[in-house]
């Protein structure tokens, strides 16, 4: 049986959202020692060109992710999540988050993961992101390691 995966775009201040990013932040603190939180809280969530998403399976939510702005041509892929691996939550969400953003007009994606967070490099790796040099407020970030992918 195949189970039908719905994206659609919501406010991630949505109360019926709230607890899928507090999922994503408990698992980041749990694995990583950090929720995230602070790289999500200053947004402008009514900027034309930010994007957040979640998707649902039998109206439960699963996963999520978010663009938000870098400059005019470049978003910064965050907070993506998938509650049970191995059903393409997280692959159908990026897929979705790309062709939002090529549409936004956005012509590059850029994101950071931990080095220790192999799981998400490998899945980025697998969905053609490429390893960037380490950018913002990552630069000197050892801990850090970046990805990007042209749009084009």
């Amino acid at each position: 049986m195949t189970e039908n995966i719905s994206i659609k775009i919501t406010n991630p201040n949505d109360e019926k959202v709230l607890a899928i990013i507090e999922e994503l932040s408990a698992n980041l603190y749990l694995r990583f020692g950090s929720d995230g939180k602070n790289s999500f809280t200053d947004w402008e969530y009514n900027d034309s060109k930010f994007i957040f998403a979640i998707a649902e399976i039998d109206n439960e939510i699963v996963g999520c992710g978010a663009i938000r702005p870098i400059s005019e041509n470049i978003g910064e892929v965050k907070r993506m999540y998938s509650k049970y691996p191995g059903k393409k939550i997280g692959q159908t969400i990026l897929a979705f988050l790309e062709n939002k953003a090529k549409a936004t007009g956005y012509t590059d994606l850029i994101l950071e993961t931990r080095v220790k967070n192999q799981e998400a490099s490998q899945f980025y790796k697998k969905q053609d992101y490429n390893v960037i040099p380490n950018y913002g407020k990552y630069t000197d970030r050892p801990e850090a390691i970046c990805f990007g992918k042209s749009l084009k």
